[in-house]
């Protein structure tokens, strides 16, 4: 049977060093969830509790909350609240903080370079699997992005699109590769949505995308794939020729 856990009195409250008031309530989760020992099985403190020791408010627990939930760590509960899914996001965690991760010029290109490698290179399986089902489905996906109206909504509904089209190959490895990786990738959507607003070409490019799977055009797909995953290069063009002088 799963243990409430109840917050330790020696984990400090997180200090506001630039951090948005989301993020700093997750570094509190994690900090929670790291000390504290928590269990596949375990439950979080009521909503009431965080907002109290996290000093937050109800909307900025909720969406701390939506994000555990939408990277696996979590599943919110009817009368059981949110309860720990996943351990494994531990290394991502240490690896990706959510309080200190930021997007360099080369962590773009590292990690579009390694998506231009699944995702250009998928179609041959893509195509063959492929059904009017994952087609309808990827459409409605890309549309859900468009209508999102804040840049992390948006986000998820882009790793959404894109842990879909994966997913068409069956590979479970490249589906756990995905889900690893996916605070960065989302980071980077992110990113590109508030310094870039680029919700719109993005719903466009994935359209494409979509249109050459059913079209079976090879090239097509491609060059689709490759111009949607350079788009927001720009944006940390001037980071990239900076460390290289």
């Amino acid at each position: 049977m799963s243990n409430v856990i109840a917050l330790n009195d020696g984990l400090q409250p997180p200090e506001p060093v630039g951090d948005s008031a989301v993020e700093l309530v997750v570094g509190r989760l994690k900090d929670l969830i790291e000390q504290g020992n928590l269990r596949v099985g375990d439950a979080l403190p009521s909503e009431r509790e965080l907002c109290e020791r996290c000093g937050a408010s109800r909307t900025t627990v909720r969406e701390a909350m939506r994000i555990l939930k939408a990277y696996g760590v979590v599943d919110v509960r009817p009368k059981t609240g949110a309860v720990i899914i996943d351990r494994r996001m531990d290394a991502v965690f240490q690896l990706f903080s959510f309080r200190t991760l930021e997007i360099t010029g080369q962590t773009f290109s590292d990690t579009q370079g390694f998506r231009h490698l699944i995702e250009g290179g998928c179609y041959d399986v893509v195509v063959e699997r492929l059904t009017s089902a994952d087609i309808a489905e990827l459409r409605a996906i890309n549309d859900q992005m468009r209508d999102e109206s804040s840049a992390t909504g948006a986000s998820l509904q882009d790793f959404r699109f894109h842990a879909r089209l994966i997913s068409i190959m069956g590979n479970r490895q490249l589906d756990e590769l995905y889900r690893l990786t996916k605070p960065v990738m989302l980071k980077i959507m992110e990113n590109s949505y508030i310094r870039g607003k680029l919700i719109g070409t993005n719903h466009r490019q994935h359209a494409g995308i979509v249109n050459a799977l059913e079209g079976r055009d090879r090239l097509a797909f491609q060059y689709r794939v490759s111009e949607h995953l350079n788009a927001g290069r720009y944006l940390y063009s001037n980071e990239e020729e900076t460390a290289s002088t």
